[in-house]
């Protein structure tokens, strides 16, 4: 997806391949249940995967240097998130920790919640999207470190294939002082709630 509008003639077409699918599946998209059902799917799937649209670093350009000298962490924890597996195209859902340790200058709370929704909002794998989310603001702001440690189900293994409902993921990335300092390590699980081996 990119910014512009979608024109009638795309919002057809896509229009068009839902409803084969939904004959694919052996039901009768003709049926009054599922008149409306190809239109839908289309915009649903605009808000689904509108992170196409946008660009992370946007969110993280605007800084702050007025903190009195602050360089301890900063850590922002349960950002609800919500993705879609790009093998299966089903949801997984969860929560994102985001931490970082300032460089010299901090950013907006809530632009470190909009970053995990940016990446979260298209096809993924949950490896990649840690990866992303914390590689994006580890080169926006360039602190002293950034962790970011990401727990979710995945519907594509709960419900379908090994069935397995309950089971969380959890894959962390990890930059800077994370990295190489066990405390800095240490206070960040430990604020978390989380046994401090993961890597």
């Amino acid at each position: 997806m990119t910014k512009r509008e979608r024109s009638a003639q795309e919002m057809a077409a896509a229009e068009a391949h839902v409803r084969g699918l939904l004959e694919y599946i052996g039901d009768d998209p003709t049926r009054e249940g599922l008149l409306d059902t190809p239109g839908r799917v289309v915009r649903a799937f605009a808000e689904h995967f509108s992170g196409y649209a946008e660009d992370p670093f946007e969110h993280l350009a605007t800084t702050f240097g007025d903190v009195n000298g602050y360089d301890e962490l900063v850590l922002v924890t349960d950002i609800q998130l919500h993705s879609h597996c790009e093998h299966h195209m089903v949801p997984f859902v969860g929560k994102a920790h985001v931490a970082y340790i300032p460089g010299g200058r901090i950013v907006g709370l809530s632009k470190l919640a909009r970053v995990v929704d940016i990446f979260a909002k298209r096809l993924q794998v949950q490896e990649k999207l840690t990866a992303q989310v914390a590689d994006t603001i580890q080169e926006a702001l360039h602190p002293q470190g950034v962790a970011v440690i990401i727990q979710a189900q995945h519907f594509c293994m709960c419900y379908r294939g090994v069935q397995k409902p309950g089971s969380w993921t959890t894959t962390s990335k990890l930059h800077g002082v994370f990295l190489k300092d066990a405390a800095a390590r240490m206070e960040l699980f430990t604020l978390i709630g989380m046994k401090p081996q993961i890597n």
